[in-house]
C-alpha cells in the first residue's frame, strides 16, 4: 500500500483545491445577494479564475517537471491558501475578481503534480488508477463542500467558510512536506536539461486540448452554474442545496475510477482512443433533458451522469496526449490539459451565465451536451496525416 501514499497525498490536495473553489459556486445564492453581483457578474468572477488558472496550468507544469514536486507544490498550496483566505474580506465584484484571479494562478499546480506523482510513484500498469486517485479529490472536493459550508454559512456566515479553507491548507502543506520523499515519492531518474514550454504549434498540443478541454467542458457549467439552475428554476433553497449539490461530483469520482480502471486493463486505448470518445460523446447527449424535468432529483441524476461520462475524457484524454510527450514533460501534458479546459470555460461561462439570466436554460445545456461532438472530429481531424500542417 506505501506506493499509493503520495497519490493519495495528491488527492487530498486536489479535494482542497475543489473545496477552495468550489465554495464560491455553493454559496452563490447567499453571496449574490449579500453583494448585490448578478448572475453574469458571477460568472465573470469565476472566467478570472480560470484565466488564471488557464495560464498557470502550463506554466506551473513545466517547472514542476523541471524544479521537481516537493518544493514547487508548497509553493503553490501556500499561495492558494492566502487567496482563498482573502475571499471573506471581499465585498463586491472586484475584490472577488482579485481574489479568484490569485487563487486560479495557485491551483493551476493541482492536477500537473497530480499526474506527475502517479507516473514517478507506480508502474506502467498501474498510473491509471494513480492518476485517478490523484484528480479524483477534485471531485470529492465537491462532494463535500456543500456538506461542509453550508452549515458553516447557516451557522456564523458565509465570509467564515473561508476562514476554514486556510486552516486546511496550512494542515495539507505540513503533510506534503513529510511525505514528499522517498519511498513514499521516488525522486525523477531523468530531469529534464531545461524548462519545456508547450509549442502551440504541434499537432498533439492541439489534439490534448481537443480531447480533454473539450470533450470534458461539461464539468465547468455543472459545477458553476447548477446550484443556480435548481435555485432559479426548480426553487430549491441555500439550505436544501447542501443536501443536492454532492450528487453530482459522485458520478465524476466514481467516474474517474471506472474509466482508470478499464484503462489500465485495456491499454491499447491509450494510443488508440477514438472509440472510447465517440462511445463517451453519445454518453453525454441526455444531458440536453435536463430541463424536461421538474424534479429536482432527477435534476440532479441528469447532472450526475454527466459528470460521469465527463470523466472518461479526462482519464483517456491524459494518457492518450501524454503518449505521444516525453517522459519527464508529464507535468506540462497536464498543465496542458486542465489548461485548455479552464480556458474554455472561462471564454463561454459568461456566455451560458448571461443565459441564465435570460432563463434560456434549455438551450445552454443543449449547447453543453453537444460539445464533445466537437472536441472528437478535432481530435480526429489532428490524426489524418494531412490535417493542419503543424510540425509533429
Amino acid at each position: 500500500m506505501r506506493i499509493w501514499t503520495a497519490c493519495v497525498v495528491m488527492m487530498v490536495c486536489s479535494w482542497l483545491s475543489y473545496v477552495d473553489r468550489q465554495i464560491l459556486a455553493v454559496l452563490s445564492p447567499t453571496i449574490l445577494t449579500d453583494t448585490g453581483m448578478s448572475a453574469q457578474s458571477y460568472a465573470t468572477v469565476v472566467s478570472f479564475f480560470s484565466f488564471a488558472y488557464m495560464l498557470a496550468n502550463p506554466l506551473w507544469g513545466s517547472l514542476l517537471d523541471y524544479f521537481g514536486l516537493r518544493v514547487g507544490m508548497l509553493v503553490a498550496v501556500g499561495l492558494w491558501t492566502v487567496a482563498s483566505t482573502s475571499h471573506a474580506f471581499m465585498g463586491g465584484f472586484l475584490g472577488f475578481a482579485v481574489a479568484r484571479t490569485l487563487l486560479g494562478f495557485g491551483e493551476g499546480a493541482t492536477f500537473p503534480g497530480g499526474f506527475r506523482t502517479a507516473l514517478d510513484s507506480l508502474p506502467p500498469e498501474k498510473q491509471a488508477r494513480g492518476i485517478a486517485i490523484s484528480y479524483s479529490g477534485g471531485s470529492l472536493g465537491a462532494i463535500v463542500t456543500p456538506l461542509i459550508v453550508v452549515p458553516i454559512a447557516n451557522a456564523y456566515g458565509w465570509r467564515s467558510a473561508f476562514f476554514v479553507t486556510g486552516v486546511l491548507g496550512v494542515v495539507w502543506l505540513a503533510l506534503w512536506w513529510f511525505t514528499a520523499r522517498p519511498p513514499y515519492l521516488p525522486v525523477p531518474s531523468r530531469k529534464p536539461e531545461k524548462i519545456s514550454w508547450p509549442n502551440l504549434f504541434e499537432r498533439r498540443f492541439w489534439a490534448v486540448v481537443a480531447a480533454y478541454a473539450v470533450g470534458a467542458f461539461a464539468l465547468g457549467p455543472i459545477l458553476y452554474l447548477a446550484p443556480l439552475y435548481l435555485n432559479r428554476q426548480l426553487g430549491v433553497t441555500q439550505a436544501q442545496l447542501g443536501t443536492l449539490l454532492w450528487v453530482p461530483p459522485l458520478g465524476w469520482e466514481v467516474g474517474y475510477f471506472f474509466w482508470g480502471w478499464i484503462l489500465d486493463r485495456s491499454p491499447h486505448i491509450k494510443t488508440n482512443p477514438l472509440r472510447a470518445y465517440m462511445m463517451l460523446t453519445v454518453l453525454g447527449f441526455p444531458l440536453a433533458a435536463v430541463t424536461m424535468t421538474a424534479s429536482p432529483i432527477l435534476a440532479v441524476v441528469f447532472f450526475f451522469w454527466a459528470m460521469f461520462v465527463a470523466s472518461g475524457f479526462v482519464v483517456i484524454g491524459l494518457r492518450s496526449g501524454a503518449a505521444t510527450y516525453a517522459e519527464n514533460q508529464a507535468s506540462m501534458v497536464a498543465g496542458i490539459a486542465a489548461g485548455s479546459w479552464s480556458a474554455l470555460v472561462a471564454i463561454l461561462l459568461p456566455v451560458l451565465g448571461e443565459w441564465f439570466d435570460q432563463k434560456q436554460y434549455s438551450m445552454t445545456f443543449v449547447v453543453v451536451s453537444l460539445m464533445p461532438i466537437l472536441g472528437t472530429f478535432a481530435w480526429w481531424l489532428l490524426q489524418q496525416p494531412r490535417a493542419l500542417k503543424l510540425r509533429q
